[in-house]
């Protein structure tokens, strides 16, 4: 009876976590599908200030500048259909959501994961959860500005090459857009991830290195999965970032073990 009471308040407490994360994500979505952004000069900076707008919303002023940064000039942005324009904005408020509620998101995580850790163990969860959400927006602004206007770049040139005029449907590019946001949001956590399983003890210093052949096959195929294409090229944009996280989560994670083996002698 008291495991099974133990049990039922684990997953109450994870239910109100559950709740929290969901009620921050879609508050913060609501409002960028509600406002409208306004620009004004404040002693020669700009700033913003936000008044209703449904329809010209922040997701729709988020469309169009990942339109104006990430289509090429040949190719035309369209909807097909009826509401396509409307649910890529949702999808644009909903990514956006999860980003600016990435902190209260980690904080209910972390929360819920601290008292079945140890002393060390939380320790270490407490040093990488600031870096973690630091690690996720720097991976996604990376895939925004350099990776993902350079595959569409490539991709589209196939196109010109051979005379076509290429249209482009709004929800097909949001989400070939958001998809690799949230890849290298998440694959930005590698050298997090690497620190965090040698500092709890479960491998060594060592451990990375030795295994790095089998590391880069892992790396490869996760690049061809989540890359849209079978060319086999545009994979190498997702595969090579991940194989200098590796590498910088190897030299770090050897620091510090070379750190703590000064001190004990």
């Amino acid at each position: 009876m008291d495991e099974l009471k133990q049990v039922g308040t684990h997953l109450e407490d994870l239910r109100k976590r559950l709740l929290r994360m969901v009620l921050a994500v879609g508050i913060i979505s609501v409002f960028i599908l509600s406002f409208h952004l306004n620009a004004f000069d404040y002693n020669g900076m700009t700033l913003y200030y936000p008044t209703p707008d449904p329809l010209d919303n922040i997701a729709a002023q988020v469309t169009v500048a990942m339109k104006d940064q990430m289509v090429p000039e040949s190719v035309q942005l369209i909807q097909t259909a009826p509401g396509q324009a409307f649910f890529a904005q949702f999808y644009v408020a909903g990514l956006l959501g999860v980003v600016f509620g990435m902190p209260v998101i980690v904080k209910e995580l972390v929360g819920f994961i601290l008292p079945a850790l140890n002393k060390k163990e939380t320790k270490i969860i407490r040093n990488i959860t600031i870096p973690a959400v630091g690690l996720f927006i720097a991976g996604s602004l990376f895939s925004y500005f350099f990776v993902t206007p350079y595959i569409l770049e490539f991709l589209y040139r196939y196109g010109e090459a051979s005379g076509l005029v290429t249209f482009l449907n709004v929800v097909d590019f949001i989400t070939f857009v958001l998809q690799f946001l949230l890849a290298f949001g998440i694959s930005f956590q590698l050298p997090l991830v690497m620190y965090a399983v040698s500092a709890s003890g479960m491998t060594d210093a060592k451990f990375w290195r030795k295994n790095i052949r089998y590391a880069i096959i892992v790396i490869v195929i996760f690049g061809a999965v989540i890359t849209p294409d079978g060319s086999g090229i545009t994979m190498w944009f997702i595969a090579g970032p991940m194989m200098a996280l590796y590498l910088v989560g190897m030299i770090l994670v050897e620091r510090q073990g070379r750190q703590i083996a000064t001190l004990k002698s």
